[in-house]
This record gives structure tokens, sequence and C-alpha cells, in this order.
């Protein structure tokens, strides 16, 4: 099964029916042209059944299919773990882990970690990838102010920088997203060299921060943000922040800062990829596949 083909419920259940198949894809998934050492490059192997590991028959490490992924020492059965992709993939909406935990008999913390390794391999996909020649780029506030906070500016919300790439038609591409401590000139020069191809021309409004984004890298165009003279400036990434705000809303409810930015990759990822539904399961697998875990202590550790 290629990368790009398309699966359905049916097709998924008959070639994922049991452990072997599983592991059996996952290995031509990491090595598709054969397998490959990771510690020295030999081709050949010794195969390992009751340990579910491979021997470099040149240097003798040993190592599994799952190693180095976002499955790396799970004691979730890998099944499971692909039915939670299949799943997470074939709803534009997202799952909870409420949803995951009754549909796989898991318990709510495995479910919940499953959910969180899978949005890492999300965000570390999309990291990959600049957004480039038409950029638009603004900030934004997530969740609720404490009672009796400010609004707007100012606020205890959570500042989020993000920016969408605009094509000849002027239709959105691609989008990114990230918290952000604050909104300052640093913030948004270090957002744009990570995420913004040099030469890109950049739309944004006219305060302060942004001034920063004028540089030889890039063709700054800042403009006093007015509904009524200007309809149409930053109109596509002003609808991806509603967007992810009604995502993140319809389907995580009581979602905290400490976590936004894994729900925010989990939107972009299906936001990049919404002309690809059908192959979505492949796509998220591969990225599984490829991305290095994250733990659950890293996951519950106190972000100052």
């Amino acid at each position: 099964m290629s990368k790009q083909e398309q699966i359905n419920l049916l097709q998924f259940q008959e070639r994922f029916k049991d452990e072997d198949s599983c592991r059996e894809y996952l290995f031509r998934l990491r090595w598709p042209d054969g397998f490959t050492c990771p510690q020295c490059g030999h081709k050949e192997f010794y195969n390992l059944p009751k340990r579910n590991q491979y021997q470099c028959k040149a240097c003798r490490h040993q190592t599994s299919a799952t190693a180095g992924t976002v499955f790396h020492k799970t004691h979730t059965p890998l099944r499971k773990w692909f039915w939670a992709i299949y799943l997470s993939s074939h709803d534009k909406r997202g799952v909870s882990a409420t949803l995951l935990r009754n549909e796989l008999d898991l318990t709510n913390q495995t479910a919940w970690l499953m959910l969180q390794k899978i949005r890492e391999a999300m965000g570390q996909r999309d990291a990959k990838y600049q957004l480039a020649g038409i950029v638009e780029i603004d900030d934004s506030f997530f969740g609720a102010p404490a009672e009796g906070g400010k609004r707007g500016r100012g606020t205890d919300k959570t500042p989020v920088v993000a920016a969408v790439s605009i094509d000849k038609q002027g239709r959105p591409q691609f989008v990114k997203m990230l918290v952000a401590k604050k909104i300052d000139g640093e913030t948004l020069t270090e957002f744009a060299s990570e995420n913004i191809a040099v030469g890109s021309s950049i739309f944004s409004d006219a305060l302060r921060p942004y001034n920063a984004l004028s540089s030889e890298n890039y063709n700054h165009h800042p403009l006093v943000f007015d509904l009524e003279k200007n309809p149409d400036h930053l109109k596509w990434l002003h609808t991806m922040l509603s967007n992810a705000k009604a995502f993140i809303a319809g389907t995580y409810h009581g979602l905290d800062k400490k976590h936004l930015q894994a729900y925010l990759n989990e939107f972009c990822f299906r936001t990049n990829r919404r002309k690809f539904q059908g192959q979505l399961f492949n796509r998220l697998l591969s990225a599984c596949a490829l991305a290095k875990t994250i733990t659950y202590k890293q996951l519950v550790a106190v972000v100052t």
C-alpha cells in the first residue's frame, strides 16, 4: 500500500487484522528500500521474531520497527495504535481521549497519551516545511480571560502567532500557528525565520511589533487593519484563526494553555492536508513512523 493510497474502513480491517500485519506494514514504511541498520547502515539482518526485533549481521545492533518512532517502547498493541490513527484521521473534527478510551478499551491516561503523541508527530511533520510566496501573518488570543481580566491586547489569554500562505488565485494554501509568550518584534522575527521562506512577501497589520519583519529577508507590507476600508486585509488568516478556535472548542473542551500547541499542531496538520482526506491515514501513520516520541513525563511537566 503506497503512502498516497486511499483506504476505507473495510480495507483497513482486512489489512491490519493483527499485530503481525501492523508490524510488517510499519517495517515497510520505515525501510521502503529494505532494512538499513540505524547503527552502521548495513543492509543484511537476522530476524528475531520472539523479540520482534532485527539484528544487523555486521555490527550486531538490534532494533525494531517501532524504535525511534512515536510507538517507541509502547505497551499498547500496535493494532490499537493503528486504530487510533485511523479514527483520528477520518474525522475532520478530531477525536477526544474519551471516545478513544471507549472505542479501543483503553485507560483514560493511555488514550490521552496516545493522542498527544500523535499530535506531536503532526507538529514534527509540519515543522519540516516553510510557507512561501504571499504570506499573511497576525496574532490572536486563545482561551477565556480570568474572571474580571482584560480582553484584547493585555489579556491573560494565550497569545498565538499565525501565518498562512496564499496562492496566485488568492486562495489559502498552508497554515502555521505557534503559542508565544508575548507578541513582540523578537517573537515575530523568530517565527518568520523558522516558518517563512526568505524572499516571501509578508502582509501584516501596522502595529509596531510587525515593523521587525521589514528586513532584507522579506518584502513586508504593513497595513492598518480597518474592516470598512480594507475588508479583505488578512481575510484568510482571520478565517483560519476562527476555524482553529471552533475546532478546539467543538471537540476539546476545557483545554489549558500547557497543551494548546499540540491542538494547534493538529488543526494545522489537518488543514494543510484538507485536499487529501482519503489519504490522511497513510500520511498520519507515516508522520508517526518518522517522528520522535514524547513521554508522559515531558507532557505533564510544568511549562514556564
